[in-house]
């Protein structure tokens, strides 16, 4: 187990690598020039060559990525082209505003799709059955943004109820945190809920016909028992792959949601980064996330032992 942990994390290396050759090159191919937009109409030549040497612009891209990639490996991702602050630590204090959002809709969605989707699947073409697969497809159709959209006006028209407008963080304000995160975060885990609930469904199908269980039950196991230790624990390598992989999406995926509640979260920064051409803070942002994908993906194989001791990992 511990070699296969080190050959997954030295695995980071060249992921990480590719991630960022990817992400350098794609920002220098973005329409626009960050020098431009910080001088406006002030713009002369002296001017923008100060600020290009300044920015470090002016020299060649290559020398450019080895000289951010090569800070970045030491954990600084350079300073803002636009407000001078170091990228690292702004990262890290809005990720704990989005990680906070991700698990709340996290546990949103597990908490509507585990049960109703295990319930799906024992009153198989009922009319439980038939409702619960609708509610999934709508989770899945409907996007964030419009679901959002449509809950705010819902909610100020009939309830006269308003987010609050200023973030309150969590250990400020533990009350008033809750309600400007618990909106969005039912929004997200909504969507969410709709791929868990239909993964676990087909999951729990495939399980309950297989003969193991049906002699679990001919012993006179309680059905409780042979639901919850036998089938569910037997069908949730899919569905914790699933939930793995929609957690480290929520990391970057909460884009529109944070601008819509105006929550300063790490997708709110990446965004104004692209908008800005912040090379800095897209390229460390991006960088950042994928580590933590990887991360969560890793802790998501391990899990696999835990609930399947016939895979190892040797």
């Amino acid at each position: 187990m511990r070699d296969y942990i080190i050959r997954r994390l030295l695995m980071l290396i060249p992921i990480l690598l590719g991630i960022s050759i990817a992400i350098f090159v794609i920002m220098q191919l973005i329409p626009g020039d960050v020098v431009s937009g910080i001088l406006g109409i002030e713009e002369t030549p002296e001017l923008r060559a100060m600020w290009e040497a300044k920015l470090g612009l002016d020299k060649p891209l290559i020398e450019q990525y080895f000289s951010w990639i090569s800070r970045a490996v030491m954990g600084d991702f350079g300073e803002s082209f636009r407000t001078g602050a170091p990228v690292f630590p702004e990262i890290i204090s809005r990720f704990k505003i989005s990680a906070e959002l991700a698990v709340l809709a996290c546990l949103i969605a597990w908490l509507i799709a585990l049960p109703l989707g295990i319930l799906s699947s024992l009153k198989r073409n009922s009319i439980i059955d038939r409702i619960v697969r609708v509610v999934a497809l709508l989770g899945v159709s409907v996007p964030n943004f419009a679901s959002a959209t449509l809950l705010i006006l819902f909610f100020s028209k009939v309830f006269h109820y308003y987010t609050p407008v200023k973030y309150v963080g969590l250990f400020e304000d533990f009350a008033t945190n809750m309600e400007i995160m618990i909106l969005p975060a039912f929004i997200l885990g909504s969507v969410m809920a709709g791929s868990v609930m239909r993964m676990t469904r087909s999951s729990m199908l495939e399980v309950l016909r297989q003969d193991y269980i049906k002699a679990v039950r001919a012993k006179g196991a309680p059905e409780r028992v042979t639901i919850f230790r036998h089938a569910f624990r037997n069908s949730s390598i899919p569905i914790i792959t699933l939930i793995g992989m929609q957690m480290g999406g929520l990391l970057g995926g909460t884009v529109v949601i944070e601008q819509i509640f105006s929550i300063p979260g790490l997708g709110q920064y990446t965004l104004t980064g692209i908008t800005q051409r912040d090379f800095p803070v897209v390229q460390g942002c991006v960088l950042f996330i994928a580590f933590v994908y990887v991360i969560i993906n890793l802790i998501v194989d391990l899990l696999y032992t835990y609930i399947d001791p016939r895979i190892t990992y040797n």
